[in-house]
């Protein structure tokens, strides 16, 4: 197990670029299995989550080129379907929550799939129900193992249906759009989610021969076509890594510029920062963020404390909300955080409470900040990561802190942060590896 030792209350200054996006990475990469035909992916981040779903179509035969730092070529003419159930494959699957989303591709091109229970993050219970349950409407049988905790789909062939999904879940909706893509007749996917990664996905998938309508809104419409062709698709900026950087700016009362965000593809997440108190001006396509010694949290119009809370997109994305604890921490003013999506990924703000942080945990989904306005500095302490966002969120509070922290457990922020501490140095962090 690996750690970051950083020595925090330094100033960073410079220019850094977001990574590709991780969530869109992660559907895209699984795409690539509709189609015999070459694949090329542009902008792909390296990280772990990433790589390791690479790794598990490399298992399955397909033919895998990296071309550069960023880009990729696949080519899945080959595909061996019984490697599915091979025991090597099935336990590096188990433990990444994106592999589920080869079910949809493999339903869709070969009639069956397999695949074991998502691991992923601990952040509380997140099901897979709207994945089975809309295959099923498409025709799958669905078989779950206990034993093995594997699940099976089967179709004799997909038929087009009106779905009209429990929850916007945006994994869901990827891995029935690439269901539907293949499936005789129409498909109607009704809240569906809407976020900036499905966009791209029917982006790709059209471009591959696919016809779909409503791209962007809350309900898709889906022609199934028999056959889909090779395509080159280059992700977007990973807006998770953008609030991040936003968050980090702040906290260090740094002056950093964020280059090529896809400014018009953030939503809210440049408003909430900005109801924060902080600073931040687009210019061009990049974000630029002055040194700022203080923020100020806003109230309502009645005056009343600030409440920011997660939804479904275009609401604000719930990957963040560890990252605004964090920053409100040291604003002047309080806040309500309300996580509703996720009833465990509150729980890390002990760890800020032990660096000096004034935080009521109401309850599982919200906490109170009342802001320090930088009267007292946090302090460096020994540190777990728990999980991805809420990793990052702690190593923000390090970097802002004084004296030496350490946070064990990195492999969880290297899911989805791409050399995160190389990066952090160019800016002027001291951090390192251990």
């Amino acid at each position: 197990m690996a750690s970051f030792e950083i020595f925090g209350g330094k100033k960073l200054k410079g220019e850094i670029l977001p990574q590709g996006a991780k969530n869109e990475a992660l559907q895209v990469v699984a795409a690539c299995l509709l189609t015999p035909e070459k694949v090329v992916l542009h902008n792909v981040p390296d990280i772990r989550d990433v790589n390791h779903l690479i790794d598990l179509l490399q298992r399955l035969g397909v033919v895998t080129e990296k071309i550069d730092a960023s880009s990729y070529s696949f080519k899945a003419q080959d595909v061996n379907l019984d490697v599915l159930k091979d025991p090597d494959f099935v336990a590096r699957a188990a433990s990444l929550r994106g592999s589920i989303m080869i079910l949809g591709p493999l339903l869709a091109r070969f009639r069956k799939a397999y695949a074991p229970h998502p691991g992923g993050d601990k952040i509380g219970r997140r099901r897979v129900d709207t994945h089975i349950t809309g295959l099923q409407r498409l025709g799958a049988d669905f078989r779950y193992d206990q034993e093995t905790r594997m699940y099976e789909v089967t179709a004799q062939s997909l038929r087009g249906n009106h779905i009209l999904m429990d929850e916007a879940s945006v994994t869901g909706t990827a891995n029935l759009l690439m269901a539907a893509v293949m499936a005789k007749g129409r498909t109607t996917l009704f809240n569906a989610a809407c976020e900036p990664y499905v966009v791209q996905l029917c982006r790709m998938l059209t471009r591959m021969g696919a016809h779909i309508n409503g791209i962007g809104s809350n309900m898709l419409i889906i022609e199934g076509v028999e056959y889909l062709q090779g395509c080159t698709h280059t992700l977007l900026s990973d807006m998770i890594e953008v609030g991040s950087f936003i968050g980090l700016a702040a906290m260090t009362q740094s002056e950093i510029r964020i280059k090529n965000v896809n400014y018009h593809e953030l939503g809210l997440i440049p408003d909430v920062f900005r109801r924060l108190g902080i600073e931040l001006h687009q210019e061009n396509d990049d974000i630029f963020i002055p040194e700022q010694k203080h923020y100020k949290i806003e109230t309502f119009l009645d005056g009343s404390i600030m409440t920011i809370a997660d939804a479904p997109w275009p609401g604000f994305t719930p990957d963040l909300i560890s990252v605004v604890l964090v920053v409100a921490t040291q604003a002047e003013g309080s806040v309500l955080i309300h996580q509703k999506m996720f009833e465990s990924r509150l729980f890390f703000v002990d760890k800020l409470i032990d660096m000096g942080a004034q935080i009521i945990l109401c309850d599982p989904h919200r906490a109170t900040v009342i802001g320090l306005n930088r009267q007292h500095q946090l302090r460096g302490i020994q540190m777990t990561s728990p999980d991805i966002r809420a990793g990052v969120a702690l190593l923000i509070a390090a970097l802002s802190a004084q004296g030496r922290s350490v946070i064990d457990n990195i492999e969880q922020i290297d899911r989805g942060y791409q050399h995160i501490d190389e990066r952090l140095r160019n800016l002027g962090a001291d951090i390192r590896r251990m």
